[in-house]
């Protein structure tokens, strides 16, 4: 990557749909980049596909293989019918991701929560672990008995190296060598450059994962390439970093200011007055360049990487550039987590049912 590239990056994130938008463009113009991109609307729910072919690797910043996203934000907390619905897409595609890695009904599956469960942001991977069906243990002390509907699963949360001493990595290949599964799949809490995704987006894909890349504490990968069999990873962005919270208030303080302008009986000088009620912002809210620098200044006018550098370089050297979650995480967490691990329970068992 050139420095220009370099810069872009300083803005954390682990989403593939980040990654493409930050560094080709708008998803929707990819393709004839190197990525294919497709979206979908299921069940109410926004699917999206990225392919990352291999010339592309260098310009997107992610490793070639499939993303694929599943948008929640339309769901309400503690709603159990739209849960169950979330479920039976996640589970949908989840088996889509397998099959295209050409996964067997048959093939043996270890499951890893990555995080530490003492947090609560980063402690999705094991409270998804909680959850999951294990069933290696059955086909190991009553293989006759075993339903073999049910696939043979195991499943572990090693902790953080902080915790036990022991990179992450090593205990994952560790029982890689032991177990000997056929494919991998990794859960872990990702970072994003949006407020609007934190808790709102599930991403899954078959290059594995780098842990603590997304806040700038990158570990060894645990992927295909150093595991020697498919790795899955299945992760929700929990944290965001004070940078983007703060470039995203004000592209939504111009789209405010320009969807009140709109109005014929306002003025600039009287806005929309306060309202709890939620505000849905699009780009074309946003007023001429000539409000934006009225109301802004120069910083109005900023393309969106240079405004992010701005701001970069004011907080980061004061220790400012916070990592942040949304104070609802406690209820969050643990509507994701069912929703993972019965969505995960159901791809990997297909006789399950959801209750």
């Amino acid at each position: 990557m050139n420095e220009q590239e370099m810069k872009k990056w300083q803005c954390r994130s682990d989403l593939a749909l980040e990654a493409v938008e930050q560094m080709v463009g708008q998803v929707n113009e990819a393709s004839q980049e190197g990525v294919k991109y497709e979206e979908d609307n299921i069940k109410g729910l926004k699917v999206t596909c990225i392919d990352v072919a291999p010339e592309a690797v260098e310009r997107v910043g992610k490793k070639a293989g499939r993303y694929m996203t599943l948008d929640t934000s339309s769901i309400i907390t503690h709603e159990h019918d739209q849960l169950t619905v979330a479920m039976e897409v996640f589970a949908e595609q989840l088996s889509k991701l397998l099959k295209h890695r050409d996964i067997k009904e048959t093939d043996t599956c270890l499951v890893i929560g990555l995080g530490n469960d003492h947090v609560t942001p980063d402690a999705l991977g094991p409270m998804v672990v909680d959850e999951v069906i294990v069933t290696r243990h059955l086909y190991e002390l009553r293989p006759n008995e075993v339903d073999r509907s049910y696939r043979e699963v195991s499943a572990l949360a090693p902790g953080v190296m902080g915790m036990t001493g022991i990179e992450t990595y090593d205990v994952i290949e560790s029982l890689v060598k032991k177990v000997k599964p056929d494919f991998l799949v990794v859960v872990d809490a990702l970072a994003s450059r949006s407020i609007t995704r934190v808790n709102k987006m599930i991403q899954m894909t078959d290059t594995g994962i780098a842990p603590g890349s997304g806040v700038g504490n990158k570990r060894k990968a645990v992927d295909e390439e150093s595991l020697g069999i498919p790795v899955f990873a299945i992760g929700v962005p929990t944290v965001v970093d004070a940078v983007s919270i703060t470039s995203d208030t004000i592209d939504f303080l111009l789209k405010h200011i320009g969807k009140s302008l709109k109005e014929e009986s306002r003025s600039y000088k009287k806005l929309v007055p306060f309202s709890s009620a939620r505000q849905i912002y699009t780009d074309e809210d946003l007023p001429s360049p000539e409000l934006r620098e009225q109301f802004m200044g120069q910083v109005g006018n900023l393309e969106e990487e240079e405004k992010r550098q701005l701001i970069s370089e004011v907080l980061t050297p004061n220790g400012y550039n916070l990592i942040v979650t949304p104070k609802e995480i406690d209820t969050e967490m643990e509507d994701l987590a069912t929703l993972i691990s019965n969505g995960l329970n159901r791809a990997l068992h297909p006789n399950v049912q959801f209750s």
